[in-house]
């Protein structure tokens, strides 16, 4: 499903050189659930981006479903991102100034999607992360756990293959973060959908099919 090959990854300045990732090889199979940790600065987010196409490797090779998406050109690159990947942030990054529904819907606008379809399709997707009752409320009147489901939502209502979330549940406490992780879940054991997640809980880790770890950009297990 994706597969890295000899990725590596240097920010340049003109006095500063910093390696943020060096010679990753790795495969993520079809359906898996797989947990990325490390310790702050080790790169782990930035090895999600390379692989949601939002940043480019230096050196090696992305490949998402059988397709060298390192050879793709931004225009393309922004097309299979819109079709076959969705995102989960830590921060969420839903617009205050659009309801939950128009939130949701957002990514199906960018597709040219008819509103009478995206309504229906962002109906749906909210129903299934249980927040129906909650279409009309806007980000500042919902919960963190609640804004999450809103994101996990807007991330699926494309139906996406693989999604990619990067600490889903840091900015949550614990009875939150909960939740958020079943809904995950659900959607790779019931949906089918491949999930690479970086995380700092262990617990949460434990309860994936795989854990990586990272140290300095280097992956160490």
């Amino acid at each position: 499903m994706i597969k890295l090959t000899n990725l590596g990854k240097i920010y340049r300045t003109k006095e500063i050189e910093t390696v943020a990732l060096e010679n990753v090889n790795l495969e993520v199979r079809k359906g898996e659930f797989l947990s990325i940790m490390g310790p702050s600065g080790c790169g782990k987010s930035t090895l999600l981006n390379i692989m949601g196409l939002l940043d480019a490797p230096t050196t090696g090779s992305v490949e998402i479903d059988g397709i060298n998406a390192s050879r793709m050109n931004d225009k393309e690159q922004a097309a299979f991102r819109n079709k076959q990947l969705g995102f989960v942030f830590q921060s969420f990054h839903l617009i205050n100034s659009l309801n939950v529904l128009d939130n949701v819907e957002l990514p199906l606008l960018y597709r040219k999607v008819s509103a009478s379809e995206r309504r229906k399709t962002a109906k749906a997707v909210l129903e299934k992360v249980g927040l129906s009752h909650r279409m009309k409320h806007f980000p500042t009147q919902l919960s963190g756990g609640q804004c999450q489901r809103v994101a996990i939502a807007r991330a699926i209502i494309g139906n996406p293959n693989i999604i990619l979330a990067d600490e889903p549940t840091g900015n949550l406490d614990s009875k939150m973060g909960s939740e958020v992780m079943e809904i995950l879940h659900t959607l790779n054991e019931q949906d089918g959908r491949t999930i690479v997640m970086v995380t700092h809980n262990e617990d949460q880790a434990k309860r994936t099919n795989r854990t990586i770890r990272f140290f300095d950009g280097r992956q160490i297990q």
